[in-house]
């Protein structure tokens, strides 16, 4: 969506804030013998606080309130009975809906004892989404934030997934336009005063090719890399982006 008045801004000021909340419960209470499933009821019990509801639910009938891959899962893992061990990589997506507007983050935690590559992919990526902010202002074409992100993760050595990618949001999930992870020469629409967007690189340590599991949601990782993803919903301007699921 393109925000028009500020009551459309507050509206995803709003949604944003619940966002970067639930993602804070439940990243601090990610440790060794806890089940994605009880990290799952923590989210929901932020979201029933402001009386949102999950976004994938709602649109794609997701069988969880929050989407929880770990390791070589990249995305969409489902919550459930599986528990978390020291070594993991965990990463927490969260789209909440709120009085008809729609926000997306997502943190990747490693778990102690942390193994070094954990680390650094998750450091990679962090990095990566820090630097396309940067880079993401209105007049500028969608391409720079590819480039600026494959420009880090090829630095540090990992690989960007490029099936998966950013994308405009607001009052659905998935909007106009696609943000890719990668630059392409012809991806030259511009960007917008007031374009709300999803920033968010999706890197691995192996190849960077993916496969959706049995269980017709979870994403992995080809050749069973480890898998990282960071990621905020913005508003586009011509100075900084207002990263909406700041926290």
């Amino acid at each position: 969506m393109s925000i028009g008045s500020e009551d459309e801004f507050q509206g995803m000021a709003r949604v944003g804030h619940v966002v970067s909340e639930t993602l804070r419960a439940m990243k601090v209470a990610v440790r060794p013998g806890i089940s994605t499933h009880e990290l799952d009821t923590i989210g929901l019990a932020v979201f029933e606080k402001y009386g949102a509801v999950s976004a994938p639910h709602v649109f794609y009938d997701f069988p969880g309130t929050t989407l929880i891959s770990m390791n070589d899962e990249v995305v969409h893992g489902i919550p459930g009975a599986r528990v978390v061990e020291a070594g993991d990589l965990v990463t927490l997506d969260v789209t909440a809906q709120l009085g008809g507007y729609i926000a997306d983050a997502a943190v990747s935690v490693t778990v102690p004892t942390e193994l070094a590559i954990n680390r650094r992919l998750c450091a990679c990526a962090y990095q990566a989404l820090r630097a396309a902010l940067k880079v993401a202002k209105a007049g500028r074409p969608i391409h720079v934030i590819g480039r600026a992100i494959e420009q880090v993760v090829t630095e540090w050595g990992f690989s960007v997934i490029p099936d998966l990618s950013g994308h405009g949001i607001g009052r659905v999930i998935h909007e106009e336009p696609n943000v890719l992870n990668f630059y392409h020469p012809k991806d030259t629409q511009l960007l917008t005063d007031g374009l709300v967007i999803t920033i968010e690189p999706i890197i691995c340590a192996g190849q960077g090719e993916v496969f959706e599991a049995g269980d017709g949601w979870t994403v992995k990782t080809i050749d069973g890399s480890m898998a990282a993803h960071f990621e905020h919903t913005l508003v586009i301007t011509r100075g900084k982006p207002i990263v909406l699921t700041a926290a």
